[in-house]
């Protein structure tokens, strides 16, 4: 359990958040969300006592233990995988520390020896003799393959130190568990399990997310930080953003009468209700909206960018053919072979693999960027396209202001016409006159959408397209792509954005592919694919 009184925090004139009087309970987990710079980040690190608020306080329940997740890969660098997931233990991990120094003396006491039964005592209480087994066991979950686990972290990927990170937060079973953008750099498959972990977890749980998907997975509230105020309700983000879209546009309804909007309020709820009694990622504990408060749905104040993609040509029948591709790394490793498919009209196609790197060279490849080690590609006459790419830094080593940064791709250099695509990004005022090179990694991807835009395209393709956007920026995006009447081919590692947008999926592995039309919730529960999957991907 978790409780704030009174707590409120702000810099210099600028205030956040303040008068914040809630209590975080066991058994629930708490999807914090707010715009980019509401303080989602900044209350996390107040409740673990990283930062000091400007007033108020916060307790925790007697004895209770706090387990946040690390934000620095490198602060663990000299230890091996193994002792930085026990270490996450603190508790657990002194007793282990003083027992084996006791022992290791060569002048060992009788009074060493009764304080060694006592730390043996403690040591059983909290199931020691199990420590590594249980560490191994949510390694091996998260993706850490066993000979990796007396590995220096120093030795391991980005990708992996993450992994093991997220293992350390999650290790001996933590009272109260925060965790900051817990499904970065996570493929799909180990987002699930740590989805199937949390949704058992019976302690606290509070979570910052841009996955869409996850939060609606574990969350059985909302912490929404708006208006310089934190606020607790009952339900997922999906019930969030959907009532503050239905209260949006009643308050755009100046004249509806206050009776009619509370019955549509509470139809909504109904409806809502019903369709989480159904859901998959619902368990039966958790109660959604059992203790929801009609007046407090309000509009949110966030904005969301204009993302409007308008074809300029319809697409003939013709849209990509692909013959015999074949991409290996530098190393020459396997990424994909023998690469053989067919894009029909309407196809919205999301790429996917156990290796990412397969999907961002099959789009280099057939958007001319790299060659193939074998096979051909071949667009229709009638196609024109506009890519995104995985990594975009070239486009930003420039000082240009963003004006003439985006005139770069325009036909029409007239500034009033720039800006129009610029504030569509929600770029204003003087923001249009930064340096492209000084943009976060957010500002850089709806730039790299602005000039998407321009280019009118009827096909596009999209390597990992919600990378660094906010939830606004990627529910604008999903949003705008579902109603796209032109072809799409896109990787993504975010549930929802597939489950919405794709209507075929093609895998690609080492050894083949696996091509279906159907539901990506579908095709992840689909024996015979997930047969084909192992097939493919144990062939030597």
């Amino acid at each position: 359990m978790i409780a704030t009184n009174n707590l409120g925090i702000q810099f210099g004139k600028r205030v956040l958040f303040q008068d914040v009087n809630l209590k975080f309970t066991p058994g629930n987990c708490y999807g914090v969300i707010g715009a980019n710079g509401a303080g989602k980040s900044t209350l996390m690190r107040i409740l673990s006592d990283q930062l000091s608020p400007t007033h108020g306080s916060v307790s925790m329940g007697p004895g209770e233990r706090l387990s946040v997740l690390e934000q620095d890969h490198f602060k663990f660098d000299d230890l091996t995988v193994m002792n930085t997931v026990l270490q996450g233990h603190t508790v657990l991990w002194d007793i282990m520390q003083e027992k084996d120094a006791l022992y290791a003396k060569p002048d060992f006491s009788d009074a060493d020896g009764i304080r060694a039964s006592e730390l043996e005592e403690k040591f059983a209480e909290l199931e020691g003799w199990n420590a590594e087994s249980d560490a191994a066991a949510l390694l091996s979950g998260l993706g850490i393959k066993e000979d990796h686990h007396y590995m220096t972290m120093r030795d391991l990927s980005n990708s992996e130190k993450v992994r093991v990170m997220l293992a350390r937060a999650l290790y001996g079973n933590p009272d109260n568990l925060l965790l900051d953008e817990p499904t970065n750099d996570l493929d799909l498959d180990t987002v699930a399990w740590l989805e199937d972990y949390l949704s058992k977890f019976e302690n606290t749980v509070l979570v910052v997310s841009h996955d869409r998907h996850f939060l609606d997975s574990v969350c059985t509230h909302t912490l929404d930080i708006d208006y310089n105020k934190v606020t607790l309700f009952a339900g997922n983000y999906s019930f969030w953003y959907e009532s503050s879209q239905l209260a949006l546009r009643q308050q755009q309804q100046q004249n509806k009468k206050a009776e009619e909007k509370r019955k549509e309020l509470l139809e909504f709820i109904q409806r809502f209700s019903a369709n989480v009694a159904k859901s998959k990622q619902t368990t039966s504990r958790k109660k959604m909206l059992e203790k929801l408060n009609i007046e407090e749905i309000k509009p949110s104040s966030r904005r969301y960018p204009g993302i409007i993609f308008t074809p300029e040509r319809e697409p003939g029948n013709k849209i990509l053919e692909v013959h015999g591709l074949t991409a290996l790394t530098p190393d020459g490793e396997v990424l994909f072979k023998d690469l053989n498919f067919q894009v029909e009209k309407g196809d919205k196609i999301c790429f996917l693999s156990r290796d990412p790197r397969a999907m961002t060279a099959l789009f280099e490849i057939i958007m001319g960027n790299r060659k193939p080690e074998a096979g051909t590609f071949d667009w229709g006459q009638t196609i024109t396209t506009a890519y995104l790419p995985l990594d975009n830094s070239e486009f930003f080593n420039t000082d240009m202001n963003l004006v003439d940064w985006l005139c770069q791709f325009s036909d029409d250099s007239s500034e009033i016409y720039l800006k129009g695509f610029l504030g569509k990004m929600l770029f204003s005022g003087e923001e249009v006159q930064k340096k492209a090179s000084v943009l976060s990694g957010g500002e850089k991807m709806r730039c790299m959408i602005a000039r998407m835009m321009l280019r009118n395209a009827n096909t596009m393709v999209l390597d990992t397209p919600t990378n660094h956007l906010d939830l606004e920026s990627i529910q604008a995006l999903n949003n705008t792509l579902q109603a796209f009447k032109g072809n799409l081919l896109f990787a993504s590692h975010d549930h929802e954005f597939i489950q919405t947008v794709s209507n075929r999926l093609i895998e690609l592995t080492p050894n083949g592919m696996i091509d279906k039309m159907m539901d990506y919730d579908d095709y992840i529960t689909d024996e015979k694919v997930a047969a084909a999957k192992e097939r493919l991907y144990a062939k030597a």
